[in-house]
């Protein structure tokens, strides 16, 4: 049986990551969570580059990538963009999952290639259901790309 396909949550609000988790968890969504808590971590996770949390990445390109915009060191839209970049990631879904309701931010994601920006719910319930539908698309129903699910390694061979 094949492996599940990691989802990436690159988030840096830790209580924004522990209610993600939990929403993951209560929607039985049976694929592994990696966390990254900036853009740096997320690019080195995703490019096996540097200290990527302890090479703790499955051995395959994640189903999804949640993406926060405001994030310290570099933000989600430059980690879009390297996403985009670079032919080995360049299909993997990636959805904004933001507090900010800026016009500019929404222009720029989709013009970076964003396959999907969400508004970060204020309440509990509307959260959870937010990422219950999330991770069911992307994660379950979606069909992804056939690329090749192997994370490239830092020398950028796959």
């Amino acid at each position: 049986m094949a492996q599940l396909r990691p989802v990436l949550l690159v988030e840096d609000s830790p209580n924004d990551i522990e209610l993600t988790l939990a929403a993951l968890e209560r929607s039985r969504l049976a694929n592994p969570v990696v966390v990254a808590r900036d853009g740096v971590e997320a690019l080195d996770i995703l490019f096996r580059r540097g200290n990527a949390v302890g090479g703790c990445m499955a051995p395959q390109l994640p189903a999804v990538v949640l993406l926060d915009i405001k994030l310290p060191r570099v933000d989600g839209l430059e980690v879009l963009e390297q996403i985009r970049k670079d032919p080995r990631t360049r299909y993997i879904p990636v959805v904004m999952l933001t507090s900010s309701r800026e016009e500019q931010d929404l222009v720029r994601s989709y013009g970076l290639g964003v396959n999907a920006f969400v508004v970060k719910p204020v309440g509990h319930r509307e959260f959870f259901q937010a990422i219950h539908d999330i991770g069911a698309f992307w994660a379950v129903l979606n069909e992804p790309h056939p690329i090749s699910p192997e994370v490239p390694d830092a020398g950028g061979e796959v």
